[in-house]
């Protein structure tokens, strides 16, 4: 029994906080009804995104709803708040939120008091000082983002097919990423696959016209699967004719020309950034110990070093990884460690609440899976290696199994089903990112957007 009311206030609504949030639900629902804890989660959106669906989202697999779960459907016994948290003063034991409320009242910030705090506000792509970035390059780690990339790389196509200029439609038809991780390949993989399945309704654009290319600044890519699974990754996407250049970086895409440390020019109206991420912002507005790089630090236990009521798991969590050989090892910021790390938080939050011996977070590290496209993968779970379609049907089962709620499995996996008895839908909805555009239009008004300076 927990013996005071004890108000928890999970910040994030990703994997760790909505999992976490997920199994306190569970493990206090007497304390939950009888009103002896109250349960606040704090998220910018009201849903989860399951991020290694988001490349079949782009390339048409996977419709964009069922990529995420809604917060407030699973979290019923939660207190939902949209918004973001810009503050923590532990110390005082609040949090300062900025809400869509507090926005549209124009007050600013509101606080809000709590006894126990969960940090989970995940991670924010690193982007670096590079010219014409900010004004051209595209993100790949939300939902609005891979269907805006879809709908970009369908329209780019339309472009190439209608233009007579030779220099735009080169432009149209060269697509560069940045970052060779999970992200970047897999992004990659699956919009060459879904682009040269499109052109065979274009007349005049021929696979051959596309370039697709890969820029990544280490000597090799997708280093959670070895060496070994890399290479063989590397070879696939030459063979695809996608050029991959290792041990490059881009130094400017300014002007709409992606310029490299190695001298190589290519004009790009597409130009996709995944190189890595860093630790979201609220982390340095907090009372709390981080790493040097800029992480919460944490026990075994998932709390937070020096700090009573505090605990932190997933991205923006330095937690030591009790299963490695070398002593001083960090655990993965991966979506296999923070699933497991939430329910370990969850049931230790529950353990302090009544005064029990708290739990140690301990999973060794069983292997990873990446798609290269419809078909096509690459694997290496348990110290095997698999490649082709088998690392394809493994990548596609381990995700179903792992992505929340029965109702999405069964959604995921009925769209897949229908995805192989018919053809892929190749349509863009680009419209959709300014739905009152052609109101305002009609109204005499402008446009809100220039066609000519659009993504």
């Amino acid at each position: 029994m927990v013996k005071e009311r004890a108000r928890i206030l999970v910040v994030g609504g990703g994997y760790v906080g909505m999992y976490t949030a997920l199994r306190l639900q569970k493990k206090l629902k007497r304390e939950i009804r009888r009103g002896q804890v109250e349960i606040t989660v704090v998220s910018p959106d009201p849903y989860m995104t399951y991020q290694p669906f988001l490349p079949e989202a782009a390339a048409g697999s996977i419709s964009p709803r069922h990529v995420v779960v809604p917060l407030r459907r699973v979290l019923d016994k939660c207190r939902v708040v949209i918004g973001e948290a810009t503050a923590i003063d532990h110390g005082k034991r609040t949090a300062t939120l900025s809400t869509l409320a507090t926005e549209e009242e124009g007050t600013g910030t509101e606080e809000l008091s709590y006894d126990e705090l969960v940090l989970a506000p995940g991670s924010i792509s690193r982007t670096l000082p590079i010219p014409g970035l900010a004004e051209h390059g595209i993100g790949f780690k939300t939902v609005e983002e891979a269907i805006g990339l879809r709908n970009h790389v369908i329209e780019q196509l339309d472009i190439a097919s209608s233009t007579r200029d030779p220099a735009i439609r080169d432009a149209a038809l060269t697509f560069v990423f940045v970052g060779g991780g999970y992200a970047g390949v897999e992004a990659l993989g699956e919009l060459e696959d879904m682009a040269r399945y499109a052109v065979r309704y274009y007349h005049n654009v021929q696979d051959d016209d596309m370039k697709w290319i890969l820029v990544e600044a280490s000597n090799r890519i997708l280093p959670e699967v070895g060496e070994e699974m890399g290479t063989y990754t590397v070879t696939q996407l030459r063979r695809r004719n996608i050029q991959v250049l290792l041990e490059t970086r881009l130094v400017s895409c300014a002007d709409r020309v992606a310029v490299l440390d190695d001298g190589q020019r290519f004009p790009t109206r597409t130009l996709v950034w995944t190189a890595g991420v860093k630790p979201h912002p609220v982390l340095a507005a907090t009372d709390l110990p981080l790493t040097a790089h800029g992480r919460l630090k944490c026990t075994a236990e998932l709390t937070i070093e020096g700090a009573t009521h505090a605990w932190a798991a997933g991205d923006a969590a330095a937690v030591p990884d009790v299963t490695a050989d070398a002593p001083g090892t960090d655990t993965a910021p991966n979506a296999q460690h923070a699933v497991r790390q939430a329910k370990v938080l969850g049931d230790n939050i529950a353990h302090s609440l009544r005064a029990e011996p708290l739990e140690t977070y301990a999973h060794k590290y069983v292997g990873s899976v990446a798609s290269l496209g419809l078909h096509k993968g690459v694997a290496q779970v348990y110290g095997r290696k698999l490649k082709g379609y088998p690392a394809w049907f493994m990548h596609r089962v381990y995700h179903l199994s792992r992505v929340p709620t029965f109702n999405r499995k069964a959604r995921v996996l009925a769209e897949w089903t229908l995805a192989g008895l018919f053809k892929r839908e190749i349509v863009s909805l680009g419209s959709l990112e300014h739905p009152r555009a052609e109101f305002e239009l009609a109204a005499g008004g402008k446009p809100p957007h220039d066609p000519k300076g659009s993504n």
